[in-house]
């Protein structure tokens, strides 16, 4: 009888550690719009950041980010509250100003 509970404590003991050691990193994703001249090295013409719920109760606000100007400060900005960097995609069009979507996450 005694076997069999130690055996039994063992094993629940064993799933926890299974479940625990299965449990995924959530993250909180922020999308940053960027619009820049053709050929113009990193001078941005404008950020767009939208409303998203992953800004709320974070330290960093919209109004700060719109305000950059290079997308290098953008990403020292970003990296400098812990947000890291995930992704880049382009849009462009021949004489329009390219826009590029940087993908930005932060562990929750």
């Amino acid at each position: 009888m005694k076997k069999s509970h130690i055996i039994t404590l063992l094993i629940v003991l064993f799933s926890m550690v299974l479940t625990q050691a299965q449990d995924l990193v959530k993250y909180d994703y922020l999308e940053i719009i960027v619009i820049q001249k053709m050929n113009n090295s990193g001078k941005i013409k404008r950020i767009k950041v939208e409303e998203q719920p992953s800004l709320i109760g974070k330290l960093i606000t919209i109004k700060e980010i719109e305000a950059l100007k290079e997308t290098s400060t953008l990403l020292n900005y970003m990296n400098s509250n812990n947000w890291e960097f995930v992704d880049r995609k382009a849009i462009t069009e021949l004489n329009n100003p390219i826009w590029m979507s940087y993908l930005f996450r932060k562990r929750k």
